[in-house]
């Protein structure tokens, strides 16, 4: 079973199921969402707003293959690109903060950790970026899914704190400087094993949750 993951674009929007590529529960607001479905438009609403993050911010988020079927994506951009949050109790998002809008492991590919790729995946392209500092999301509490918002368990086991409490929909971040902290972490101890290797020393023991392989 091979993986790979994409960068968010039209093209690989495309791959996505109907039900992902007509959603705007973030992209617009209440009012208008209304106006675009009964007009049968949402699906070249959501290529025109990927269009426009593309090309003002970046790839807005990054997609999940499974040997070569699209298996899972995320979405995330800064907070002004997502107007429908604004209905949220907890709303809005910190300034310093980009909003992960909503993530999703397709049906016939769950327990298998996919949802943690997504959420490292988008950790690593907001790293590299250097102008960001946390990731912020609504997260939902209770077995039922509110819209597209993210359970509250999921978001904790992946790093995500409470930010602004909230029976319902708490807001949660994630400090993007423990993300860094821990890569730094990473590749200082795989350069001492490499070092330790190429001199023919014993490798260093790895650090705790890190294999040699």
């Amino acid at each position: 079973m091979s993986r790979r993951i994409a960068r968010l674009t039209l093209d690989t929007l495309a791959d996505l199921p109907e039900s992902v590529r007509t959603c705007l529960h973030w992209e617009r607001d209440p009012v208008r969402r209304a106006q675009i479905e009964r007009a049968g438009a949402a699906a070249g609403e959501k290529e025109a707003w990927v269009s426009t993050v593309l090309l003002e911010w970046g790839s807005c988020g990054r997609v999940l293959y499974v040997d070569d079927e699209p298996a899972g994506f995320v979405l995330y951009a800064p907070p002004v690109y997502f107007p429908g949050s604004a209905s949220y109790p907890t709303a809005p998002i910190s300034d310093d903060a980009v909003q992960l809008a909503t993530a999703e492991v397709f049906e016939g590919y769950g327990g298998g950790g996919l949802g943690r790729v997504l959420m490292q995946a988008m950790a690593r392209d907001l790293v590299k970026r250097g102008d960001v500092r946390a990731v912020e999301c609504f997260g939902v509490r209770g077995r039922a899914r509110d819209g597209c918002a993210l359970p509250v368990e999921f978001l904790q086991r992946v790093g995500f704190k409470t930010h602004r409490p909230h029976p319902r929909h708490p807001r949660m971040r994630l400090d993007l400087r423990s993300v860094l902290t821990w890569r730094e972490e990473v590749e200082a101890a795989f350069a001492k094993i490499l070092g330790a290797v190429r001199h023919g020393r014993p490798a260093p023991a790895a650090p705790r949750g890190i294999t040699r392989g």
